[in-house]
């Protein structure tokens, strides 16, 4: 819905301003709506080149969804690549093995986080400017930063994470650091200025870091698996919150080939892990911050340690920070094994492949479904045709968290007819704001209504707001479940 307003409305700065949504606010910046700004803008850019009679309210989620699914594979070689191994067989394992990791599929209901490329190119980057920093190759690794803000921010900070593990490794191997350290800086100075000129500075959240934390057993906990024969969901969960930010089952293939590495080249992997102990470090501190300040294991809390600094607020999902461990672990398993035999990297991602068989299953299904609308689609539709904006209530802060899931279904669904032609709109979900969103329906709903004006109140707001509406008697009819007002 965001993409279809943005790429409707005219252009202004930031960029990624929408005024044709959350009007009753002074418009929305859609950064904060989770619409994949790196590829909204760009599609917006070539809208002039649409031909004649294209549909209204195009937008490209499922287009990121091919990109991205296309890029994991080529990134995990790429990356294996950096580590210094070319051979045909591990690279097909690794690519089957990305392809199948659990955390990956297990974001198809998240495009902008399903960008998990970026992690594994962060990696070949950073195994590349650790053997040799070329010029080039710091210039590729600066762009990936604001790159990676613009898809997402969660998936920026871990990049950032990687590329900052590179002056580390230098500095712990006595190698020349200080300049691999100021082009860190300037990269993260290069992602604080686009922060800053998009609007992303001064946004806050919900807060509740550690709510939707990382499981000590979820890496290990076959969710999903077909080899170990547990279902998808539930995921294993502490919090009381679901395990799904937390999930990070690594899949049998991972594992195994990691395992069979340790066992089969222990000396070599502990050169390996001295060499990269930068890298190391910041996986770790990563870690930490995935299982937050409360440890779950299994279902209990096993460790609290007390209230976390504010700053940590900003990173509610802490669970996906032990993404970029896991396509770590994927890596050195696979140089690992190539040691021992190449073909056995290619076992290892058929196997990896194979187990990860119910998680497309699930994606399937569920990117096939066709739910119902449960709105009166085919009515709304013909009333948006003929609006010029629409005001609905309740507003997306009035509604009552604890007991309002059907009515933030609703008021998706309307958003979601309205956005086919991108009528302006009062509300819209989203994860952070600038300014404390403020519930104002009565002043909304006691307005006059204007000319072109189309007023929807749902269900669970009508015995309070029906009543405040000017005229309602003449003004306003049932549009089955929905009060429509004009």
């Amino acid at each position: 819905m965001a993409q279809r307003y943005l790429i409707a409305d005219a252009w202004r700065w930031p960029p990624t301003l929408a005024l044709n949504l959350d009007t009753q606010q002074g418009g929305l910046n859609t950064v904060f709506a989770d619409s994949i700004p790196l590829l909204v803008l760009a599609l917006k850019a070539l809208r002039g080149l649409l031909p004649e009679g294209f549909p209204q309210g195009f937008h490209g989620i499922g287009l990121f969804y091919g990109l991205a699914w296309v890029a994991q594979p080529l990134a995990a070689v790429w990356a294996l690549r950096g580590a210094g191994e070319t051979r045909l067989a591990p690279a097909i394992g690794i690519a089957l093995a990305a392809a199948a990791m659990p955390a990956f599929i297990g974001r198809f209901g998240h495009a902008a986080l399903d960008g998990h490329f970026l992690l594994l190119l962060g990696l070949g980057f950073y195994l590349r400017l650790v053997a040799r920093p070329r010029p080039w190759l710091w210039l590729g690794a600066a762009l990936l930063q604001p790159a990676a803000l613009l898809i997402h921010p969660y998936l920026a900070a871990m990049t950032l994470a990687l590329l900052g593990a590179v002056p580390a490794t230098r500095l712990l191997r006595g190698e020349a650091f200080i300049g691999p350290a100021l082009a860190v800086a300037a990269a993260f100075a290069a992602v604080v200025g686009v922060m800053a000129g998009f609007g992303y500075l001064g946004a806050a959240g919900d807060g509740g870091y550690g709510q939707f934390a990382m499981n000590l057993l979820s890496p290990l906990y076959p969710a999903g698996s077909l080899i170990w024969g547990l279902p998808w969901s539930p995921q294993v969960d502490a919090t009381g919150h679901g395990g799904w930010e937390g999930y990070n089952w690594l899949g049998t293939g991972l594992l195994g080939a990691l395992l069979a590495g340790l066992l089969l080249r222990p000396r070599f992997a502990l050169r390996r892990l001295s060499r990269h102990a930068g890298l190391v470090l910041v996986l770790l501190a990563l870690v930490a911050l995935a299982v937050s300040f409360q440890v779950g294991f299994g279902s209990r809390i096993v460790l609290d340690l007390g209230p976390p600094p504010a700053v940590l607020e900003q990173f509610r999902a802490s669970g996906r920070f032990f993404w970029p461990v896991g396509y770590a672990l994927l890596l050195a398993a696979m140089v690992l094994l190539a040691r021992v035999a190449p073909l056995l990297c290619l076992l290892a991602g058929l196997v990896q492949f194979v187990d990860a068989q119910p998680l497309r299953a699930a994606l399937a299904e569920w990117a096939g479904a066709r739910p119902a609308w449960t709105v009166e689609a085919a009515a709304l539709r013909a009333e948006l045709a003929t609006a010029e904006r629409l005001t609905l209530l309740p507003s997306w802060p009035c509604v009552d968290k604890p007991t309002g899931n059907e009515t933030y279904a609703l008021l998706l669904e309307v958003l979601a007819l309205a956005s086919e032609r991108a009528v302006p709109a009062s509300t819209m979900y989203v994860a952070r704001w600038r300014t404390p969103p403020r519930c104002r329906d009565a002043d909304l709903a006691s307005a006059p209504l204007e000319p072109g004006e189309l007023r929807l109140v749902l269900p669970a707001a009508q015995p309070a707001l029906a009543p405040l509406m000017p005229d309602s008697a003449t003004r306003c009819r049932a549009i089955g479940q929905l009060l429509a007002c004009r």
